[in-house]
């Protein structure tokens, strides 16, 4: 889906203004103190975990906020799909991980096994990802239920599934959906989401925003090397992201700017599909596919990027945005819900609005940052806001909402460790 059309000049961007608070910093960030979970048991329901082939922004957001409810005292199971290859069950990060089924089956076996143990949890976080994990059925009433919706996903069902597959999903996660979890609390990551959530399901719950976090940007030595100009697109490989876009950028912007290179680090069914197309376009030569990186590697490619390119057509926020911008990296981003949200057009990056072309937004971004002075602007006002979202502060919140969604004392109950085993056939791997 293409945006058209012709946009506003470079030189009518406003002068970036002081970074406000964010309007939803957690209690940490206002400086009261959290309330600590010894003894709470958690279960955390997601479609994938941080480890696997597809996994990002949402698979990234549940985990940090397990990690962070261990460390409040809480014990916490996470249960999610099943990889070839991956253990059935194994503890990391303090956290009991367990996997069952593949990504079909895992949303018919975690109801099940929730079921077999519903008298052990106290909260169940229940992920969705455009189908529920129907937790309300199987737990007791007293549990906790809070429901975590990235984004909406309707349009992301006609993209990827037949017809009547689309329409089925679309039914499940509007009406089926709105009604099952109508009582319970549901977090979202952005604005955008929170309205999405109104207007396209009529969701009936209410709903608290609490942004995705970004781990705090190191110091990295700026070098000089092949490749720069760069412009990166840092996340999954997959047919929404159209990622093929970023890549034509070292076609489409050749002829003005012969020197600019186009990094591409993550991993995801397209990666074939890239190359071929880098090579058909004649750019495979300024076109890097880096795959999978490790932390310190990814960082490093994204310290001497001069900006980071996502042509998603949905997200929930953008966890890379904020990511490179902690490295003081602007990004360029269509001007659609999440990624709206995320970007501050102007300011940390720049929105391609309706009547637009990315390659044109992009030669603008690259022309004002080639002024020393404004490029400086920039990076400061990049920086500043991504200091607005930890994981810290996410998880934070995420707390203090379990606390007050408890029955009165159970914060503060005996700490308790039952043997949560699968459902019959399952051995504890410790």
């Amino acid at each position: 889906m293409a945006l058209s059309g012709g946009g506003a000049s470079a030189g009518s961007r406003p002068t970036a203004p002081p970074i406000p608070p964010s309007p939803h910093l957690s209690v940490e960030a206002r400086g009261e103190p959290e309330t600590a979970l010894a003894g709470v048991r958690v279960a955390v329901l997601n479609f994938r975990e941080p480890q696997q082939f597809a996994a990002g922004g949402a698979e990234e957001y549940a985990w940090q906020v397990s990690r962070h409810l261990v460390a409040q005292g809480a014990s916490v199971h996470f249960l999610t799909a099943r990889e070839p290859g991956q253990a059935a069950a194994e503890r990391r990060d303090g956290i009991e991980l367990r996997r069952m089924g593949n990504r079909y089956l895992v949303y018919l076996l975690v109801p099940l096994w929730l079921l077999f143990h519903r008298r052990r949890f106290d909260v169940v976080i229940d992920s969705m990802n455009g189908i529920p994990f129907f937790s309300p059925l199987v737990v007791r009433r007293r549990t906790a239920v809070i429901c975590l919706v990235h984004h909406v996903h309707d349009r992301q069902f006609h993209a990827f599934f037949p017809t009547w597959l689309a329409r089925t999903g679309c039914f499940v996660e509007g009406k089926v959906a709105r009604l099952l979890y109508r009582g319970r609390t549901t977090v979202t990551v952005s604005e955008s989401s929170r309205e999405d959530l109104r207007t396209r399901l009529r969701w009936l719950a209410p709903i608290q925003v609490v942004p995705n976090g970004s781990p705090a940007a190191r110091p990295i030595a700026r070098r000089s090397v092949p490749g720069d100009p760069a412009v990166v697109y840092l996340g999954r490989l997959v047919g929404h992201k159209r990622v093929e876009r970023v890549v034509a950028l070292a076609a489409e912007l050749g002829d003005g700017r012969p020197g600019l290179h186009v990094h591409v680090v993550g991993r995801g069914p397209e990666a074939g599909a890239l190359a071929a197309r880098a090579t058909e376009l004649g750019v495979a030569d300024r076109v890097h596919l880096h795959g999978f990186l490790t932390e310190p590697d990814k960082n490093a490619v994204l310290a001497r990027a001069l900006l980071n390119v996502t042509a998603s057509e949905f997200e929930g926020w953008g966890l890379t945005v904020i990511e490179a911008a902690a490295f003081g990296v602007p990004t360029v981003a269509y001007d659609v819900a999440g990624l709206r949200d995320s970007v501050r057009d102007g300011v940390t990056g720049w929105l391609v609005r309706e009547g637009e072309e990315l390659a044109d937004v992009v030669d603008r971004a690259i022309g004002e940052l080639s002024d020393p002075v404004r490029r400086a602007e920039i990076q400061r006002a990049c920086r500043a806001w991504a200091s607005e979202f930890t994981w810290g502060r996410t998880g934070a919140t995420i707390t203090r909402l379990i606390a007050t969604e408890l029955p009165s004392g159970a914060a503060a109950a005996p700490a308790r460790t039952p043997d949560l085993r699968l459902a019959v056939g399952e051995t504890d791997p410790t």
